[in-house]
């Protein structure tokens, strides 16, 4: 539109200018004469003019004749296409004009006139190859999904455009949301160009979303032999993939493949967290306790994590409290100054009973970076030594306000995650999720009774069981009828109520 625009104005400039000279000459009253043929012509500035226009359009036509003049004499020489060669150059020139236009409409946001351009450059050029490309391409622009459709696949029969018409088919595709049939399309694409990089992305991404993990895998291992990946990421990518495919496999109860898996994956990056936490549990399961140990041992040094905890916990589940504390000595040492380590620590002394030792293990976490888990630790220490419910009241205020901590966290969009996934619920990032605190108000959501409660309930002693209890003979027992209580179905039906501070101290008292 805009270059229409452009030629209208400089077409009326030219006559603009054209009208103004020629008033110009008329006004001086001057002649212009001219000798041809031995006559003499003497014309006014106007009619001099005309005649220059005049001669400037016999020249062209002159030249014309001359061209098809020669096309004949080569004709008449032999040459049988000469005549019929000078006309299509003729055609070929506003086929191509017509291209052009086309291309420069498309890259102009005019997607009509893009279309209407390719029709008549496919008219006059009898070039498919290019005329159909800038016609599927500006239908796609304008909304027109079936002319789309019917350009791409008029290319699919030439070998040249088969890439471009599979690669557009698959775009048009995802855009309406036909993955399944996207995904076949992106795999013949990539049979036909194995080095495409945006092919081999679209078609790892749909494989991931698919839990085709095998495929991903391989659609990862040709990204590597294309040269798109450094190694140090593909290894990377390539364990969490596995990792995935272990899980699956473990879904579908093939324990050993299951187990081969996940020791794979750790093998691939021995500092993924949910990889070493599968493959410690599949070494114990295989009766392997010291490489379960060693794993996880690396995994901590690499990044303390709750799982890896609760992992190494695992290994020994009948353990008394004072001699996982002791395991866990050995196997905190490495990071001994994380947040991490001494919160376990001060979880384990809890455990044990050893309240002024877990208040010693936080240190100043609770001032320099207080969360809603050292806090509760705190409070359990407090209460455990003794404190006065107005001082332990006042720590779990601070608690139910305070961050919740670290949190699997996607680096892309923000969004929190209850547990580590390779893809992003949300903006289905691939190996974005981070183990950090949220940003904003991501970090400073309340706590609930599922948070605080379970660390001050966990140091309170159970009720003694006397040991003989004499329990009247069922016969003579009195019958009451009450009325059955309704309790939930599933723990998970329970609604999670923010909880108070009075709550928790009356619940753990």
């Amino acid at each position: 539109m805009l270059w229409s625009l452009v030629k209208i104005a400089v077409f009326l400039g030219l006559v603009t200018l054209l009208a103004v000279v020629a008033g110009g000459m008329s006004e001086q009253g001057g002649t212009v004469r001219l000798w041809a043929f031995d006559q003499e012509f003497t014309l006014n500035p106007l009619a001099a003019l005309v005649v220059l226009l005049l001669a400037v359009v016999l020249v062209w036509l002159g030249l014309k004749l001359v061209g098809l003049l020669f096309a004949v004499l080569r004709f008449l020489n032999g040459d049988e296409t000469a005549i019929s060669r000078y006309f299509d150059r003729n055609r070929e020139r506003r086929g191509y004009a017509a291209l052009s236009d086309g291309l420069i409409a498309l890259a102009s946001g005019e997607p009509n006139t893009a279309l209407a351009r390719a029709r008549t450059a496919e008219r006059l050029l009898q070039k498919p190859e290019l005329t159909r490309l800038l016609t599927a391409q500006a239908a796609e622009a304008a909304g027109d999904g079936r002319a789309a459709t019917e350009a791409w696949k008029a290319l699919l029969g030439d070998e040249q455009t088969r890439f471009v018409a599979v690669r557009g088919l698959m775009r048009q595709k995802l855009a309406s949301g036909d993955t399944a049939t996207a995904l076949k399309l992106a795999e013949q694409a990539l049979a036909l160009k194995p080095k495409h990089s945006e092919t081999q992305d679209v078609l790892l991404k749909l494989q991931a979303e698919g839990g085709d993990w095998a495929g991903a895998r391989g659609t990862l291992s040709q990204k590597l032999r294309s040269g798109e990946l450094p190694r140090s990421v593909y290894r990377r990518r390539d364990a969490l993939l596995a990792l995935q495919e272990a899980k699956t496999v473990l879904d579908e109860g093939s324990t050993i493949e299951a187990r081969e898996a996940a020791i794979e994956a750790n093998k691939l990056s021995p500092d993924l967290i949910p990889a070493a936490v599968i493959a410690a549990r599949a070494l114990v399961a295989k009766g392997d306790s010291k490489s379960a140990t060693r794993v996880l041992k690396k995994a901590w040094e690499a990044q303390p994590h709750p799982d890896l905890a609760a992992a190494f916990a695992a290994i020994e589940p009948s353990e008394t409290a004072e001699q996982r504390l002791k395991r866990f000595r050995a196997f905190l040492a490495s990071r001994p100054d994380h947040e991490e380590s001494r919160l376990t620590e001060a979880e384990l002394l809890l455990a044990a009973e050893d309240f002024r030792g877990a208040k010693a293990a936080l240190a100043a976490i609770p001032v320099d970076h207080p969360t809603q888990r050292s806090l509760a630790i705190l409070a359990a220490a407090e209460r455990g030594m003794g404190a006065p419910d107005e001082e332990v009241r006042g720590v779990l205020a601070r608690a139910l306000a305070a961050s919740r901590g670290p949190e699997w966290v996607c680096d892309k969009c923000g969004t929190v995650h209850a547990q580590w996934v390779p893809i992003c619920a949300s903006c289905s990032g691939f190996d974005t999720l981070s183990w950090r605190e949220p940003d904003g108000i991501q970090g400073s959501r309340p706590a609930t009774s599922a948070g605080l409660a379970p660390l001050l309930f966990a140091a309170t002693r159970p009720a003694p069981v006397p040991e003989f209890v004499s329990l009247p003979d069922p016969e003579e027992a009195e019958v009451i009828e009450t009325s059955a209580p309704v309790l939930p179905d599933k723990a998970e039906e329970v609604p999670d109520q923010a909880i108070t501070p009075d709550e928790i101290l009356r619940r753990a008292t």
